[in-house]
């Protein structure tokens, strides 16, 4: 049984689907009711979030590319090019993501949990002339020794064409249960690479960059709240952040692409950073650090993918980070 066989096979526990953009207001009003609770040595449920005859707004596509930096395509298609065809489902879908979280079904509150990876694959520049539809679902979990991560998967299709896939894992601090292997994309390269760029980040966008991506985490806009969690005061979007920095690299030469980020820390407001790189075997890995910070907070590797390449397995197993041929 291939992979699409084998997930279409899966026995689901909830299938919530959309026509449109899910309501902000829902899912946040939603992330106030009390959780059910995730009992030791349970899994998460097996929740689903499909948005079908997804078209994608113009005006929000140029809001996105403005405020990464990041190169538009063409007259024809806006994202015609790569590097933001890569990024956008994570941004556009990621009210699909923020839906399931706060879903009544879903064992965990949303307030705390943490994103510490990203990865993503391109199939094939897609339009926003075109009638897509995403799904994001329950993928895998695994207890570590401080917490518990799970992966959302998400799929971008079109016309039932694959154009884009994307795993995003989250982090919930505290104790549940025995340890356990820890998946094979955890551990990010690391070197002393030299320093290709640096910018100021903008001051207060959390607001605007929201609008985008449905995230209205008071972390994003609230120094009182960041604090709170242990931050220094407010800080970026992730996805803002990546952005910027895709926007400061040389664009591997292929229209299949994956990108792996491996979020380690805060990028505040109003800071100054730096971007180091290097390339090697058709690799691009980069590092993101703010100036009063020696370690990173963003590392990340954007490469060639190679045809047939997949994120997880059929039984949701990342799979290891492979050279591009």
């Amino acid at each position: 049984m291939n992979k699409e066989a084998f997930r279409n096979a899966v026995q689901y526990d909830v299938i919530e689907e959309f026509e449109s953009r899910p309501s902000v207001v829902a899912y946040m009003a939603r992330a106030f009711l009390p959780s059910p609770g995730l009992r030791e040595g349970s899994a998460f449920p097996r929740i689903v979030e499909r948005w079908q005859k997804l078209r994608i707004d113009t005006h929000h596509l140029q809001s996105f590319i403005s405020m990464t930096g990041l190169p538009a395509g063409t007259r024809i298609s806006l994202l015609h090019s790569p590097a933001a065809s890569l990024l956008y489902p994570h941004v556009f879908g990621f009210p699909l993501q923020m839906a399931l979280l706060t879903h009544r079904a879903f064992p965990l509150p949303i307030w705390g949990v943490l994103q510490i990876r990203n990865h993503m694959l391109l199939y094939r520049p897609y339009s926003e002339h075109e009638v897509l539809s995403l799904d994001t679902r329950v993928a895998g979990q695994r207890i570590l020794a401080k917490g518990i991560e799970m992966d959302l998967h998400s799929t971008l299709s079109a016309l039932g064409e694959r154009v884009w896939e994307g795993l995003t894992t989250f982090y919930y601090r505290g104790y549940h249960g025995p340890e356990q292997t820890v998946s094979p994309l955890a551990k990010p390269l690391s070197g002393e690479w030299p320093e290709t760029s640096r910018w100021r980040m903008p001051d207060r966008v959390g607001w605007r960059f929201a609008g985008l991506t449905g995230d209205y985490n008071g972390i994003h806009w609230q120094n009182w709240y960041a604090r709170l969690l242990g931050f220094k005061a407010s800080l970026n979007h992730p996805q803002l952040v990546i952005g910027q920095c895709l926007a400061r690299l040389s664009m591997p030469a292929s229209s299949c692409q994956r990108l792996d980020v491996w979020l380690k820390g805060p990028v505040y407001y109003d800071t100054d950073v730096r971007l180091r790189a290097f390339t090697q075997l058709g690799n691009h890995w980069f590092d993101l650090s703010m100036d009063e910070m020696k370690l990173p907070s963003i590392v990340g590797r954007w490469s060639a993918a190679s045809p047939g390449s997949w994120l997880i397995d059929e039984k949701d197993v990342p799979l290891p980070l492979e050279e591009p041929a």
